[in-house]
């Protein structure tokens, strides 16, 4: 099976475009709240496309950190994408050009992956485009909407909306968690060093950026240890 229709795209993109909004308009609203201009939260939004990088970016900007920070920063937290978009090349159809696999590698978020990945088949470059443009659209449409409200509704409204960041993770969290011991695991992990890099006088002098790395490849590290992939079996003949 081929699935190379934009319209088709388009279309399965549409639920995730309406995720994106209300969790980019908070990123909007504390991007201006910590003195970024709106032109620029939304071409953050609009270049980069990830919510927890972002969300993470913000607070080293607003630290004054340097670059370096930033970019392993990023590369930690936003690192699964490259992998995501290794296992999905492996379902283009041959007639997808290398240009054009450089474009949706830029657009393969997790949602886009899962709904990618999902499709029985090889998938066109159409598809694909169309599955990406609506949550780019709804992403940095809500980065707008966001950054121009935030100087509009009152602090009292905009901490209201800044919830929704959390919100977010704990609905990407807890469903897995609840199933799966490890992802449990991995997340208590990673709440336990948190906690002493932000309450531990050591600890707190190191950045919130580098704070962030550390503790992902402390929590990643130890599930890897702790409760590593088995292979499958070969079927027996």
């Amino acid at each position: 099976m081929y699935h190379n229709s934009f319209r088709a795209g388009l279309r399965d993109g549409l639920p995730i475009a309406l995720g994106y909004f209300p969790v980019s308009f908070a990123f909007g609203i504390q991007a201006v709240g910590m003195g970024i201009p709106a032109f620029h939260a939304v071409l953050i939004s609009l270049t980069n496309l990830t919510s927890a990088g972002q969300f993470a970016g913000l607070g080293i900007i607003a630290s004054g950190a340097g670059l370096l920070e930033m970019a392993l920063t990023q590369l930690v937290i936003n690192l699964r994408y490259a992998l995501m978009s290794l296992s999905l090349s492996q379902k283009l159809a041959p007639t997808v050009t290398l240009l054009e696999r450089c474009a949706v590698a830029f657009g393969n978020t997790d949602e886009i992956f899962a709904v990618a990945s999902s499709k029985p088949g090889s998938l066109g470059a159409r598809y694909l485009y169309g599955l990406i443009l609506g949550p780019v659209i709804g992403w940095t449409g809500g980065t707008l909407t966001g950054a121009v409200a935030g100087g509009l509704l009152p602090a009292m409204v905009q901490s209201a909306l800044g919830v929704a960041l959390y919100g977010m993770f704990i609905a990407i969290v807890v469903p897995p968690a609840r199933k799966l011991r490890p992802v449990t695991a991995v997340a208590g992990i990673a709440l336990v060093c948190s906690c002493l890099f932000a309450w531990l006088p050591a600890l707190k002098q190191v950045s919130s950026g580098f704070a962030v790395i550390f503790c992902t490849l402390i929590a990643a590290g130890l599930g890897a240890a702790l409760f590593p992939v088995q292979p499958e079996k070969e079927a027996q003949p």
